[in-house]
């Protein structure tokens, strides 16, 4: 057989997979979600070789939802899954991890690439000899697409897709054909970092910008802020920050950007979502004659229904990939230069106060003497309750709306699918987020999801504790969907889900002696006791809760938003 002269000609050679792993590494990941399959099983060899840990999931719709829990407190992760089957499985999730700005590398284990060339109908394919169908399904909610069937364009692909993840903060796709991975590449490519810094904004144009910020920020009367979600994908919050601290401007949070802003500042005022906001906040909002909203994302969930009142001629937004001054777009001007530089040239402004949101529990709530836990007592309980640097994880429905009315501690991680709202995703995620937070050193990673939600994913509680992870888990018992419930068929079968012994999982799933811990509340006395209780506070276990709340019970801000929706659904 002839010698590839071009192979001889490498400095460092490595496997093309090994090269793959350890720029993997190099970003920051540690450990790679996924399940095995026989395209991918030589692959998966490398993963220890390049010092990441292999998760092993229960099936590849629960991985996709862990590495997107995982990206959002690490940065970016990773997943394997194996051609056809297996990467279908996991779509739903790459695509809310594209329609939320998540960065995930989403690698598949491909046949040969003989076997691509020649058609031949092997198993998972669809029998046509067309092995492009599934890369062409990803590519909609992929920022890049890289198939590795040339060795000698494989590591500027891998660059490539790897940056391109970091920077656009959305999934990329990369095919890893079986006779690829032993394949040689230069290695020497690995000394030098990827760059994974922004491209600055034109000094001139940015300059520009910012002037015409200021103008309008001078001229304001009761100027406010509006941080949003993009400001957390887009990595634009420490400039957020220092804006929000050194201006001193009443500041609010849409519900996807619960947790972008430190809540303990003075000036933090609460959530804005129309109609669905906090107590005083849609009047000191929807009054301003300046609202500097950053990385807004104004879909039904996150504004309740649509129900935003606020003038684009009284806004300046700011994106990850232009500025609009009330209607005068910049294209390619950044938000992050553009905040900083706003923040340095900020002089005097002019500040009307506005709210400021505590977790005091509602007066009729403590002056009602019914036990049963109200979703209206528990949220705000639940602040009192949390600690600094917790991660909490909420599910679509009634803890994604609750968790609204929650005043946070210092430094908390919050985390919910608002825009694409799969059911179920936010088992998954806590799997990958108290992955991410034991890498990291984080104390505690905390969800709350529903009993309809759990029952798609329960497995994952299988996978923590195959990882020895020790989250605290709620599972609010009642009875079945209660978000569909208010949307269409109030008492409707198709609503209701069969009643699980929750508690009983952990020990199903295999739980050793010690590692996990299992308690049922029905009282709000019951929530008191148990969240006084040093052995639940401060225990490593994995802590696993029935959370039992009326069916026909929900926070304000999701009747709101369901009506608004069950009125779209009928037009």
């Amino acid at each position: 057989m002839a010698t590839d002269i071009r192979t001889q000609a490498l400095q460092k050679p490595v496997d093309v997979a090994e090269y793959l792993f350890t720029r993997l590494r190099q970003v920051g990941i540690e450990s790679i979600h996924g399940v095995p399959g026989d395209y991918n099983l030589a692959a998966l060899d490398y993963i220890p070789k390049a010092g990441l840990h292999w998760v092993g999931n229960c099936n590849e719709l629960n991985a996709g939802y862990a590495a997107d829990g995982y990206a959002r407190v690490k940065g970016i992760s990773a997943i394997v899954t194996t051609f056809g089957v297996g990467e279908l499985s996991c779509v739903n999730a790459m695509a809310g991890a594209y329609s939320e700005y998540v960065p995930i590398v989403h690698i598949v284990g491909y046949p040969s690439t003989a076997a691509q060339k020649d058609g031949i109908l092997l198993h998972h394919t669809l029998g046509n000899g067309d092995y492009n169908v599934f890369a062409n399904i990803s590519k909609g909610i992929s920022c890049a697409t890289s198939l590795l069937n040339d060795p000698f364009e494989a590591a500027t692909l891998i660059d490539h897709a790897i940056q391109e993840c970091w920077i656009q903060s959305r999934p990329v796709y990369i095919s890893l054909p079986s006779d690829m991975v032993q394949k040689k590449i230069e290695g020497a490519r690995l000394d030098t970092p990827l760059k994974l810094d922004y491209a600055p904004n034109e000094t001139e144009k940015e300059d520009y910008v910012v002037d015409v910020v200021l103008k309008y920020l001078h001229a304001a009367k009761n100027p406010i802020i509006l941080v949003d979600a993009c400001a957390i994908r887009h990595r634009a919050l420490k400039e957020t920050h220092d804006l929000i601290v050194t201006s001193g401007l009443p500041t609010f949070v849409a519900p996807m950007g619960k947790g972008a802003v430190d809540e303990t500042l003075p000036n933090y005022g609460g959530v804005y979502a129309g109609d669905g906001s906090n107590a005083g906040v849609r009047e000191r909002v929807e009054s301003s004659d300046l609202i500097l909203s950053i990385g807004a994302i104004k879909s039904d969930f996150n504004t309740a229904g649509f129900t935003y009142h606020i003038s684009q001629l009284n806004t300046i937004d700011f994106h990850s990939n232009y500025t609009r001054v009330r209607y005068s777009e910049y294209p390619g001007v950044r938000m992050n230069g553009v905040l900083a530089k706003v923040t340095q040239k900020l002089g005097k402004l002019s500040i009307e106060e506005g709210p400021t949101p505590s977790n005091e529990i509602p007066q009729d709530e403590i002056m009602s003497g019914e036990p049963t836990i109200t979703q209206a007592w528990f949220w705000p309980r639940l602040g009192q309750w949390l600690k600094a640097k917790d991660i909490v994880i909420t599910e679509t429905g009634t803890a994604n709306f609750g968790i609204w009315e929650t005043r946070f501690p210092k430094d908390v991680n919050a985390i919910s699918q608002v825009l694409w709202g799969s059911i179920g995703y936010a088992t998954g995620s806590c799997q990958g987020a108290a992955l991410a937070a034991k890498e990291l050193g984080i104390a505690r990673t905390i969800l709350f999801t529903g009993d309809g939600s759990f029952q798609l994913t329960a497995q994952e509680v299988s996978t923590m504790l195959r990882n020895n992870l020790n989250p605290i888990i709620f599972v609010i018992c009642n009875g079945g969907y209660t978000i569909e419930r208010y949307i269409h068929g109030w008492q409707d079968a198709y609503n209701d889900v069969q009643e699980w012994d929750y508690k009983s999982l952990p020990k199903a799933f295999g739980a050793k002696p010690g590692q996990a811990q299992t308690y049922r509340v029905e009282s709000k006395q019951d929530v008191e006791m148990l969240f006084l209780d040093k052995n639940f506070v401060e225990s490593k276990a994995l802590r696993f809760v029935e959370l039992v709340m009326p069916w026909d019970d929900a926070p304000k801000a999701l009747k709101l938003t369901a009506e608004a929706a069950a009125k779209r659904n009928a037009e």
